[in-house]
């Protein structure tokens, strides 16, 4: 047991060091997530930065995709004692205040892809539901997380381009989770193997002039409900509205997993009961290249040495279109009572649901 900076803050849960978690778990895990887009077809990036404890790891990645191109940039290295320390070789996240304002940065680097980038937040975070999920007889999530959309502002570089960030355009939405799920390389799967990690997933925070609608629907094989959320949060501080169980109609790309539209049905309690509209703009594969889950050498929480390792990955669509499938972060377009807004269409679909056509 060692101290770090950290426990010289009045901010401990357990009798432990700060930079020891009060559970032994492997997979706890501690991360930023990001996305940055001027809610349209042009361009989305999308960036993560995680912490694993018990594995001894941090790591981070930044996905663009720009036209044609889909490029990661992605660096890892030993946790070490200090945990305020998010720097990751070029990567680095800064809390300028408290659940408003992060500045999040990746200094110019041999593959491509740089920004600095100032994130402020447009309504209050939000706290999400807790997250458990246990498959046969082992905790696999058990996390929270909160939300919040937002304005960027700053630059980014790709390649020899350079695109200026101004809050007027460019938006975006950010989580931070932390908790248990399955990260690093894959144990031995033993009865966890049996239905394990079939579900289909939804997540849309959508951003309106002076509110946000956050929703979550995951389901299992049958369509049951394991977590939702659905609320309406403004941007002067009131009291979110709940809007009650959102039911949600996909439109699929004849003979794919590809949702071209959507539905989504809100039944505030007492209220009107109300459509949006939801299109997604620009889809991004956020499991190629980042490390959710595709490349068996480089996954969240894997160690990848004492560090830092960075690297740069590359594909052109409609050429690497084969690689492109998982987790769907699109940019997504959102409409209802004549308002129209933006955000992130997030869905995921792995292993049968009702949803899809016989």
């Amino acid at each position: 047991m060692a101290l770090s900076p950290l426990d010289d803050y009045p901010v401990h849960q357990a009798a432990q060091v700060m930079r020891h978690v009060a559970t032994s778990d492997r997979n706890f895990y501690d991360r930023y997530y990001f996305n940055c887009h001027p809610g349209t077809d042009e361009l989305m990036l999308i960036v993560g930065l995680g912490q694993y404890p018990n594995l001894g790891v941090t790591d981070a990645f930044a996905c663009v995709r720009h036209a044609d191109l889909h490029r990661v940039v992605r660096a890892s290295r030993e946790l070490g004692p200090d945990r305020m320390n998010t720097e990751i070789g070029p990567f680095r996240v800064e809390v300028l205040e408290g659940l408003k304002r992060l500045r999040v940065v990746l200094e110019p680097n041999e593959h491509g892809l740089s920004f600095d980038l100032l994130w402020e937040g447009t309504i209050p975070a939000t706290l999400e539901p807790r997250h458990f999920l246990r498959w046969q007889e082992r905790v696999m999530f058990d996390s929270v997380r909160l939300a919040q959309t937002g304005r960027w502002s700053g630059n980014i570089r790709i390649g020899e381009e350079d695109i200026p960030v101004t809050p007027d355009r460019w938006q975006g939405t950010r989580d931070r989770s932390w908790g248990i799920r399955p990260v690093g390389e894959p144990e031995p799967p033993g009865i966890q193997t049996k239905n394990a990690g079939t579900f289909y997933w939804l997540y849309t925070p959508m951003q309106f002039d002076d509110h946000a609608i956050l929703c979550i629907v995951q389901e299992d094989e049958r369509g049951r409900r394991m977590l939702e959320e659905a609320v309406r949060v403004w941007s002067d501080g009131r009291e979110e509205e709940y809007l009650g169980r959102p039911e949600y109609r996909p439109v699929y790309a004849p003979g794919t997993r590809d949702v071209v539209e959507a539905t989504i049905t809100f039944s505030p309690p007492g209220g009107k009961p109300f459509d949006v509209r939801c299109t997604p703009i620009l889809p991004v594969h956020l499991m190629v290249g980042t490390g959710y889950g595709l490349e068996p050498d480089w996954k969240h929480g894997m160690y990848q040495g004492e560090g830092p390792v960075v690297q740069g990955v590359t594909y052109r669509l409609p050429d690497d279109a084969a690689r492109m499938w998982g987790m769907v972060d699109a940019v997504g377009r959102f409409e209802y009572d004549g308002l129209v807004g933006h955000g992130l269409y997030e869905y995921w679909a792995l292993g049968p649901h009702p949803s899809f056509p016989e």
